[in-house]
């Protein structure tokens, strides 16, 4: 670029943009399109978390008020998309069964493993649910300021170029290759900050609401033994 034409807004980021190297140009695009897919992530767990806990409290108050468990499982409906109400009907069902066929002492401790067993089963594949997705969120969190900083070396390495062809070390000559790299390194950051935050937010989340359904099925675990107890 001739010095003579260079204004305040030849660095503006769609000039840079334009004017960057196409490896550069590539790798600003890449950074850009990583970042849009780290944010769509973002909503949808944002919205589903955020879902997930106020159906999981509408329920834990449902249960609390002392209310008969199989007529909370009745209004769940057949097959319910939350978890909780999933995990009270699978519990009532074993327990169901197990007392329509009649239970001695040695089945008793067995039914408790096979309810216990259900119930780990549907939190591990509920905390799997909950979890898809925060692995993109580490790549971009990881990777975007290294490719950002790769765009970095090459614009400066054609600024170097640049210095070489114009036999000139006037600032004027490198400074827009120099900004082009570093504007590189600037959508980097910009892809890698917020997908850092929002994986490690999530990560707690989700650790909490896995918390959250280990807590509720060892209530229902204790009420199954109370009542086997109380059938003794």
């Amino acid at each position: 670029m001739d010095p003579a034409a260079i204004t305040a807004d030849s660095f503006s980021f769609i000039n840079l943009f334009i004017r960057a190297d196409w490896v550069v140009k590539l790798v600003m695009i890449g950074l850009i399109l990583a970042s849009l897919w780290s944010w769509t992530v973002i909503i949808e767990k944002t919205l589903r978390l955020t879902r997930l806990n106020k159906e999981a409290a509408s329920f834990e108050d449902q249960v609390s008020t002392g209310r008969p468990l199989e007529e909370i499982a009745a209004e769940a409906g057949e097959r319910p998309t939350a978890a909780l109400p999933r995990m009270l009907q699978g519990a009532l069902k074993e327990w169901r069964d197990a007392r329509g066929r009649g239970l001695s002492e040695s089945q008793v401790a067995f039914l408790i493993q096979r309810i216990d067993r259900m119930l780990d089963t549907t939190i591990a594949r509920e905390s799997a649910r909950v979890e898809n997705g925060l692995g993109s969120l580490a790549i971009v969190a990881t990777a975007s300021p290294f490719v950002g900083l790769f765009g970095t070396v090459w614009g400066i390495m054609k600024a170097f170029q640049s210095i070489a062809v114009e036999k000139s070390t006037n600032l004027a000559v490198v400074a827009p290759s120099i900004a082009e790299a570093l504007f590189a390194t600037a959508i980097g950051l910009i892809a890698a900050i917020p997908a850092y935050i929002a994986y490690n937010k999530f990560s707690t989340d989700a650790g909490k609401y896995a918390g959250r359904l280990e807590g509720f099925a060892d209530d229902l675990s204790t009420a199954i033994q109370r009542r086997l107890a109380e059938r003794g």
